[in-house]
């Protein structure tokens, strides 16, 4: 097989609604394509090419991301590393050991690309890094066709960050390779039974589980004082989340007193409310968003428009990062998501997670409102 050139088939049809780039890397991606296109009628109708399933299979090469969509063929490249930078590139993965276990499992943690920035190298695509064409006739940059492909993308870059690592210009095993080479002690194989003679074994039984041990072994606290033990129950339950969340990144390390008490109550659902809905739907910058107005720059909220009109929406009232549409509203966050929320006896509740493009976030909104 080569690895340098991967195929991946193409994406049946997804849900209506059907989020794109779950990953931060990914979330990066669709920004370096988004920022750099000035036709955001174009972005809508490449999303939802990526969302009905109108590309054909993806191949990705070093530099290179293609698809056909019908009888057309679309590309986007990438440019690729430099030898040179690819040297630094390992130097800085092979400096910790947890960089190339993460990337195995799926993950690309943010201090290996902020190391990667330290040392001159753009791993991460960033505005005019994704080139795309066409053989259609739209002159968008993207096209809808490439918008659409640049959009699944983000799915595979979710799954796998080496498919990133392809187009910057290297494979799998050449990385591996060379990171190997840097420490030779790690190319000795392991003692152990050989891959294929493991396998020809079959799958052994489940042994039978233990027995006089219970279901599960609860946090024992011993009543006391001004000390319930299910508050701690919960609290210790807590520490263990909020620990995984900090290493992963999720949330944001320092929270105030009043984000940490909003997000206590969503987490482990103690109670319900506007700000723990935007808690549960878009975390810290949620939250934001719920408690407080801000002016957007005046770019974002003029592309927002061009979407908006290209759609004939009913005009929208708007108030500083706020559109009002009878009993619904968007909000726009500092994260440059559109917040959908609904009038709920005369109060805004937020309505569902957020969206990039505020003609989607409405949609959401109206489909949220008979429920919220």
């Amino acid at each position: 097989m080569n690895d340098r050139v991967r195929g991946f088939p193409a994406f049946p049809p997804q849900r209506a609604g059907a989020r794109f780039a779950s990953s931060w890397w990914g979330r990066a991606w669709i920004k370096a394509m988004e920022d750099t296109s000035l036709d955001h009628n174009l972005l809508r109708k490449g999303r939802a090419h990526a969302r009905t399933g109108t590309l054909g299979p993806i191949t990705v090469s070093p530099g290179r991301l293609a698809a056909t969509a019908g009888e057309l063929s679309t590309v986007v490249h990438v440019e690729q590393l430099s030898d040179a930078e690819w040297d630094r590139f390992l130097d800085q993965v092979a400096a910790k050991a947890g960089h190339i276990a993460a990337l195995l499992d799926g993950d690309m943690p943010h201090e290996l690309v902020e190391a990667a920035e330290e040392a001159a190298i753009a791993l991460l695509p960033a505005v005019g890094d994704l080139e795309p064409s066409c053989d259609c006739p739209d002159w968008g940059h993207p096209c809808q066709h490439a918008a659409a492909l640049c959009y699944q993308a983000s799915w595979l870059l979710d799954d796998d960050p080496f498919v990133l690592l392809l187009l910057r210009g290297r494979d799998s095993q050449d990385l591996l390779g060379e990171l190997q080479a840097r420490h030779p002690a790690t190319a000795e194989p392991a003692p152990g039974t050989p891959v294929d003679e493991a396998y020809a074994h079959g799958v052994p039984p489940l042994p039978a589980p233990p027995s006089g041990l219970p279901e599960h072994t609860p946090l024992l606290v011993e009543p006391a004082p001004g000390v319930p033990p299910d508050a701690l129950r919960v609290l210790a339950a807590d520490a263990a989340l909020r620990a995984r969340d900090l290493l992963s990144g999720a949330q944001p390390a320092a929270l105030t007193e009043f984000q940490d008490q909003i997000r206590l109550t969503a987490t482990h659902h103690l109670a319900d409310g506007p700000d723990v809905r935007a808690w549960r739907y878009g975390g810290a910058p949620g939250l934001d968003v719920q408690q407080r107005a801000w002016n957007p720059p005046k770019q974002d909220l003029a592309r927002a428009r061009t979407a908006w009109a290209a759609e004939n929406l009913p005009e929208v009232t708007a108030t500083r990062n706020q559109w009002t549409v009878g009993g619904l509203q968007l909000r726009y966050g500092r994260d440059g998501l559109w917040y959908p929320f609904v009038d709920r006896s005369g109060e805004w509740w937020p309505a569902a997670p957020p969206e990039r493009d505020p003609v989607t976030a409405m949609s959401e909104a109206q489909n949220a409102a008979p429920s919220v």
